[in-house]
């Protein structure tokens, strides 16, 4: 699943994933937020409508990556050029900077489930002192072969207590109504 794959991908419509809108735990994470200045990730940004949501919103520091050209140029179409807003094709784990929030939507599903190990410690890496990872994973099984790839609760544990000073997992009661009992709250702070 390299740059070629999803690329092709988002040239085919095949995005399943994309709710045509920010999404409702998104909304709520972002409004929480009080510093507009706050240096802010979102790895594998696909569509990015919380992009939109943020600038609207005013912040200032809102830095997207995704692996395929075309979801990035498709991104960068729709919003346009924003003071403090960073569009990047590349590799989430090439990455470099220190964010004081990373937004999870639909990233984590999205990579071989053998990456997760090195998704949690460059997550870990990447969070200024204090900076916390939010968003939803999936915390069920699917009848298919990813992507998605599901999950437990227990297995998150077991993955991220070990690269973050507080793991917080529960059910999310904010899903869009097709996911709403398969989604699961994440907030990792470091």
């Amino acid at each position: 699943m390299d740059a070629t794959y999803w690329n092709t991908r988002y040239a085919d419509g095949r995005t399943g994933w994309d709710l045509g809108q920010l999404s409702p735990p998104l909304k709520v994470i972002i409004d929480a937020v009080t510093d507009k200045q706050a240096a802010i990730l979102i790895p594998g940004a696909g569509s990015g409508y919380e992009v939109d949501y943020l600038l609207q919103q005013g912040f200032t520091d809102v830095t997207v990556i995704d692996l395929a050209p075309l979801a990035i140029d498709r991104l960068r179409e729709r919003v346009g050029t924003a003071p403090g807003l960073t569009t990047l094709v590349g590799n989430f784990f090439d990455h470099q900077g220190q964010y004081d929030l990373i937004l999870e939507q639909t990233f984590f599903c999205a990579l071989d489930p053998t990456l997760r190990e090195a998704y949690a410690q460059h997550m870990r890496t990447l969070l200024k002192p204090g900076g916390r990872v939010a968003g939803v994973l999936f915390a069920t099984t699917f009848p298919f072969e990813g992507p998605p790839f599901g999950g437990s609760v227990a297995e998150y544990r077991t993955l991220f207590e070990p690269n973050f000073g507080a793991v917080r997992l529960e059910p999310c009661l904010l899903s869009v109504k097709p996911r709403l009992g398969s989604e699961v709250w994440v907030e990792l702070t470091a």
